[in-house]
């Protein structure tokens, strides 16, 4: 449609921002969501790409921008950025963070705004406990209209544990390796970790969802489930259909969208009949099924 091919032309970037402690998994996870090993090229807010040598000893001092973009080569439609230095807890970084969604909350231009936030909690020995930066995020930040996710990383730190009590009570080695996951995601739904998140008195702003994610580390990791609930978590037609088409994990979402939000309408009885009376053709119908497929060129 038209309509579609404008708006992609004002808007064509999906900007995420993704929250969590150091050593979290968050890299990795963009990794896998752009479909690459390489590191992402780093661009200032002028748009200026930054040296990664000085990227490096910023960080070392401390100093981190999270107005700065992250953009992988394999797939340059999503946008990230990273809130680095706010799991410090500090007041200041704190306020940074608010500051920064408080304004790209609000954006004029739509292709500025931040369109979701994956929040990150690692699931590891080190960090099973919600820290300070956590309850300080959910109770005092306001995300507004921002879709907010919850990704709970190096969730297979937890089968280990399973592994290990399965063990304890007699089961064999090959029975406990095959229930492990099962007892751990069991366990996890009923813990404290997703109580202190959808419960928790003086929380300001509850996430929509949460996603367990583990072995995102592996080489055949697969992060579909992530874009599938992101896809599904949004609620403006918009922002789902630029996700979905920016996306390049898998076709077979495209498809499914194509086919539940635009074949679907065209089929529709009363349209398909105002159609012929207007003299809609099986070319407008294949341009709007086009748009869930920007990477692909339809021939006339």
């Amino acid at each position: 449609m038209e309509l579609d091919s404008k708006l992609r032309q004002k808007f064509k970037r999906f900007r995420i921002l993704i929250i969590g402690r150091a050593n979290a998994g968050k890299t990795t996870i963009l990794q896998r969501v752009c479909k690459t090993q390489e590191n992402p090229e780093i661009y200032n807010s002028d748009g200026e790409q930054i040296d990664p040598a000085v990227l490096t000893a910023s960080r070392e001092r401390g100093v981190h921008d999270i107005e700065n973009e992250m953009v992988f080569r394999s797939n340059p439609g999503f946008v990230f950025h990273d809130s680095r230095g706010f799991e410090a807890g500090g007041q200041f970084e704190f306020n940074k963070v608010k500051a920064f969604i408080s304004r790209r909350s609000k954006e004029k231009h739509l292709s500025d705004r931040i369109h979701v936030i994956w929040y990150c909690i690692p699931m590891d020995e080190d960090g099973r406990s919600f820290t300070e930066a956590e309850v300080k995020f959910f109770s005092q930040c306001d995300t507004g209209s921002i879709v907010v996710i919850v990704l709970f990383t190096k969730f297979d730190a937890l089968y280990d544990d399973e592994f290990a009590e399965l063990i304890c009570k007699g089961v064999s080695r090959k029975d406990a390796q095959a229930l492990a996951a099962h007892h751990a995601k069991e366990a996890f739904a009923s813990g404290p970790q997703l109580k202190l998140l959808y419960n928790r008195k003086g929380n300001r702003r509850r996430p929509r969802c949460h996603i367990c994610l583990p072995d995102m580390d592996k080489d055949n990791a697969d992060c579909r489930p992530l874009i599938e609930l992101t896809a599904e978590t949004l609620d403006n037609d918009t922002l789902r259909r630029m996700f979905v088409s920016t996306q390049r994990t898998t076709l077979e979402l495209c498809m499914r969208y194509a086919v539940e939000r635009s074949l679907a309408r065209h089929l529709d009885t009363t349209q398909a009949m105002t159609s012929r009376i207007f003299g809609k053709s099986d070319r407008e119908i294949v341009n709007d099924l086009g748009n869930w497929f920007p990477q692909t060129t339809v021939r006339s």
